[in-house]
């Protein structure tokens, strides 16, 4: 039996911080172009209440999403101890390419992929680097993709990342523009053979593209006068409503796959969303199962200090808790995850793991 495990794990966090109270000088709009007739104040407390966001990372303008892309895969080979030269795929998940900062354009050609594997120093021309936009479940679905390639015997080594810098494709005038932030998380996904080391143990996809394909779209500033440029905009009752109402589902049928039983289930991963979103998608997935009560330290969540920067969010996260970043998580062999994610499509994809 050919298992596909993560064999290292890294990440590049951004040093530059911005708390929500650098936002008091902003002047949020609706996306009917009026102000929003109360203080800024009051959006910026309440956006906390809600999101659990305090702050967040944005990369320095010099740093582009493949640079942070190359940073985090220099730490997840190191962690394996890989020889570079036997990677088979290099998938990278992102969603706007390299932007430079004050662009409005994204940078896609060559792809991120194909610049990593450069600035690595790969030579092999067997290596096979391509991108993947999947919305923020980007990084989680490479994760499907390079399983299968192992599981089916096309691959022995995939390298796998996400990395976003939406800080640049925000528009400062929407309240929104208080979730997003930059970074990038990466793992090397090796086969291993016998039944000591399990690694992916089941995964699930949907989308949904009828009602919900402009949830989470590219669309005009807020301002009135600002009709040039595309920003990252969110319907965010209606993604609300559709990731408490989906996800759990979608989790409990990955997981149900499995046989295992739930009291089994140590840890989920969540894309790093919402605070307030996050915990009710865990809480209506153990409902599933007849729990009303949680289990100890069962949601690691870093996105109060890092904000949500989509398809790095669960591979970062995944990254501090395997290394004991994060004060009362952590993982020993057997331990059985699951990953989970949700975003622009809409997609939901789900992985159950063992340590």
């Amino acid at each position: 039996m050919i298992n596909s495990v993560i064999t290292g794990t890294g990440a590049y966090i951004p040093e530059n911080v911005k708390k929500n109270e650098d936002f008091l000088s902003h002047i949020f709009y609706t996306a009917r172009h009026s102000k929003i007739d109360t203080t800024v104040q009051n959006i910026i407390q309440k956006f906390g209440e809600i999101t659990g966001i305090r702050q967040r990372v944005y990369a320095d303008p010099e740093i582009s999403a493949s640079d942070m892309a190359i940073m985090a895969a220099k730490e997840a080979i190191r962690c394996s101890g890989v020889d570079i030269e036997k990677i088979d795929y290099i998938i990278v998940a992102h969603n706007y390419g390299d932007r430079s900062a004050g662009s409005r354009s994204g940078d896609n050609v060559p792809s991120l992929a194909s610049r990593v594997k450069h600035h690595l120093g790969i030579k092999n021309s067997m290596c096979i680097p391509y991108d993947l936009i999947f919305g923020c479940p980007g990084w989680l679905q490479a994760v499907i993709q390079a399983d299968l390639y192992i599981k089916s015997g096309n691959a022995h080594t995939c390298l796998v990342i996400g990395a976003d810098t939406l800080s640049r494709v925000i528009d400062p005038s929407d309240r929104d523009c208080m979730l997003f932030s930059d970074g990038a998380g990466a793992c090397i996904l090796q086969s291993k053979e016998g039944i000591s080391e399990k690694g992916i143990l089941t995964s699930s996809v949907r989308s949904d593209t009828s009602d919900e394909l402009d949830f989470i779209y590219s669309g005009p500033s807020n301002i009135p006068d600002d009709k040039d440029a595309l920003y990252l905009k969110m319907k965010g009752q209606k993604v609300y409503q559709y990731a408490v109402s989906r996800v759990p589902g979608a989790m409990k049928d990955c997981f149900d796959k499995t046989g295992i039983p739930i009291h089994k289930l140590k840890m989920i991963f969540l894309h790093q969303a919402n605070e307030k979103m996050d915990a009710a998608i865990v809480r209506e997935f153990y409902k599933l199962y007849g729990t009303e009560k949680l289990p100890e330290n069962v949601m690691p969540m870093n996105i109060g200090w890092i904000g949500n920067n989509s398809v790095a969010t669960i591979p970062i996260l995944l990254h501090q808790v395997i290394t004991r970043q994060l004060p009362g998580f952590f993982l020993q062999q057997g331990d059985v995850i699951m990953l989970a994610s949700v975003g622009a499509g809409m997609n939901i994809n789900t992985v159950v793991y063992e340590y």
